[in-house]
Formats: structure tokens, C-alpha cells, sequence
């Protein structure tokens, strides 16, 4: 048995420090191409390319007012 609660979650502390205010820092994406999920190192910010590491399309990060993440490919 581990003694763990279950509902700790290891990015807490660095969403917390990470200075973007509103919501979560966004930590991974989900295609928009072929919906595969695809962690990131850095939470997206503006302006970021990112590529889908299963189907290679890349994209271009945008955040609205709301920190709501928009992908646009290129």
C-alpha cells in the first residue's frame, strides 16, 4: 500500500510561480489535426510554434484575454 492521497498534483508549485496569472499554465496540447495529446516543457504562451509529435503538424500559439489557447497551423 502507498500512503499517497491520490489528489496531489506535482505541477501545482510551478503553475503557482509561473506568473501568468488567470488560469492553469497549460502544460500540454492536444492536436488539432489528429487529437493526440502531446506534453510540453513550458506552459504555451503567446506566440509559440509547437509541433504534434505524433502527426508532425506544426502550429501557432495564441492566448486571448480569457487565457483561452488558440492553434493556428503554419
Amino acid at each position: 500500500m502507498s500512503g499517497g492521497g491520490g489528489s496531489y498534483d506535482f505541477d501545482d508549485d510551478a503553475e503557482k510561480e509561473s506568473g501568468r496569472g488567470g488560469g492553469r499554465a497549460q502544460k500540454d496540447f492536444d492536436c488539432p489535426s489528429c487529437n493526440a495529446n502531446n506534453p510540453v516543457d513550458e506552459p504555451l504562451a503567446q506566440g509559440d510554434e509547437v509541433r504534434c509529435n505524433y502527426c508532425g503538424s506544426e502550429f501557432k500559439v495564441s492566448v486571448n484575454s480569457e487565457g483561452r489557447v488558440r492553434f493556428k497551423e503554419v
